[in-house]
């Protein structure tokens, strides 16, 4: 019997589903044969024999190997120790339930996942005390880009808010410190997870971490890791650092085996919709001076990718509104830079055609338009560009690839694909349909091989056939195998 580890020869009796059906003449079943990791042959069931371990799919459907193109891998891990809140109604129930929260190790209560912006009342710092007591306390927002501390733990962080509300750099350096866990404890934790990202079909991912990541998966490599491939970011901060160590976008790091490689600078230049810190053209309601925050200036901006392109770093810009989307297409028409716009939330259609131009790609994370739409109707109300594009940035020509953002939203590409397809996760019609992705392009934004010969055996083995499921069947696959390099990394 297979376990997790084996490398498969042949995957008997499957049909394909994914990116590669096209050059089959029908959907009867195939065995697809590997070797070396990579897909040496495709043939009807039984015309040829195995030469090796046979993995029987009894008329599955096979995709190739999903990514996310967007996961912060160690804040992702560390979200199973802490109190989950997203479902929370109010600042008084999340107060509340933290109360009860047991302290981690280190002293700390930490929550996570709560969205204020729909909340009915403010949170406040005499609100969260009244609950939490002289026990350290930490919320950190779904979208990270704000935390709500107790006066206990702003005193033992050295920061001061009336509210307790700390946002964009302040709370990123929050984020940071609590992510600073003993390495073997945040390391099991990565492994874990990666385990369970395998078994939503996940064999790689883009690692956002903000960290220097060079050492971390270095060691999670030694230590076992074999889940997924993964690309992981350089930060402005540690870009000397990298540029010092021969580190360039794209090429493997040493003692990997070539299962992890250099990903770009990552570049943070606005806040967040929940936050109202998304740099927009237009105001946001209620403040006719606010329109969000430009964390980089332009000038800064351009620096950045000029160091970075020299140096053979990509960017990945966090661009979230359309001012901030604007202020990296400006930078990087000047500097010549390579990369990606990360989030695109909000963009102008002259833009759009920039971004083609400019030879960029998107990476968007469709279930936060499913998750934002309340918001986005209520902030983004006067706003005259594109709200969450999808459809727009794909036909237009540009490379879009989806990822979850995960701590932000789970880890599983299925629920973002369903999200791109659907544009709904209730009983709603679809929020602006026309930016609906059809099944063959959300799996094509989602892999990055596919199934032909001569490509990398990651292979998904799906019990529905995702051209006709619904919705729910998507966000819900089952997900019978997950091969990586032609070895199982998730057996059902």
């Amino acid at each position: 019997m297979m376990a997790v580890g084996d490398a498969v020869a042949m995957i008997r009796e499957v049909r394909i589903a994914g990116p590669g059906r096209e050059f089959l003449m029908d959907d009867e079943p195939v065995d697809v044969h590997v070797s070396g990791g990579r897909i040496v042959d495709i043939a009807p069931t039984g015309a040829l024999k195995a030469a090796g371990e046979v993995l029987e799919g009894h008329g599955a459907w096979v995709v190739p190997g999903l990514w996310d193109h967007h996961v912060h891998a160690l804040q992702w891990a560390l979200g199973s120790e802490r109190e989950q809140l997203g479902a929370t109604d109010s600042a008084a129930e999340a107060a509340a339930r933290m109360a009860s929260v047991a302290a981690l190790t280190d002293g700390r209560r930490v929550g996570t996942g709560f969205r204020d912006a729909l909340w009915p009342d403010d949170p406040s710092l005499e609100v969260l005390d009244a609950s939490t007591g002289d026990v350290p306390t930490y919320l950190i927002n779904a979208d990270v880009h704000s935390v709500w501390l107790n006066s206990a733990a702003l005193r033992r962080e050295g920061f001061s808010a009336t509210d307790g509300m700390l946002r964009e750099d302040d709370a990123f350096e929050i984020s940071r410190r609590l992510n600073a866990v003993e390495p073997l404890h945040g390391d099991r934790a990565v492994k874990l997870a990666g385990g369970a990202a395998a078994a939503r079909g996940v064999t790689g991912i883009v690692d956002f971490d903000m960290a220097w990541n060079a050492d971390a998966w270095a060691r999670r490599v030694a230590s076992g890791f074999a889940s997924q491939r993964v690309e992981f970011a350089v930060y402005p901060a540690g870009l000397g650092r990298a540029i010092m160590a021969g580190l360039r976008t794209g090429e493997p790091l040493p003692g990997t085996g070539g299962l992890v490689h250099v990903g770009s600078l990552k570049v943070i230049t606005d806040g967040s919709l929940g936050t109202r810190t998304a740099a927009c053209m237009h105001s946001y309601p209620g403040d006719d001076a606010d329109f969000g925050v430009l964390n980089v200036s332009p000038d800064d901006l351009i620096e950045l990718l000029t160091a970075a392109s020299g140096a053979g770093f990509a960017a990945a810009i966090h661009a979230i509104g359309d001012r901030a989307v604007s202020s990296a297409l400006d930078a990087v028409t000047v500097t010549g830079a390579t990369g990606t716009i990360e989030h695109a939330q909000l963009v102008r259609h002259v833009d759009i055609a920039r971004i083609v131009r400019l030879g960029l790609a998107a990476s968007v994370q469709p279930q936060h338009a499913v998750d934002d739409r309340d918001l986005v109707d209520g902030y983004w109300a006067a706003q005259t560009s594109i709200g969450y594009p999808m459809a727009s940035l794909l036909r237009a020509g540009v490379d879009v690839r989806l990822g979850s953002d995960a701590p932000v939203a789970p880890l599983d590409p299925w629920q973002a694909i369903a999200a791109a397809v659907q544009r709904t996760d209730d009983e709603r019609e679809p929020w602006h349909p026309e930016e609906q992705l059809t099944i063959d392009e959300a799996l094509a934004a989602s892999v990055r091989s596919t199934m032909r010969p001569g490509e990398i055996a990651d292979l998904v083995l799906c019990g529905a056939d995702p051209r006709l499921a619904s919705g729910g069947t998507l966000r819900r696959m089952p997900v019978m195998a997950t091969l990586r390099d032609g070895r199982l990394t998730h057996l059902a």
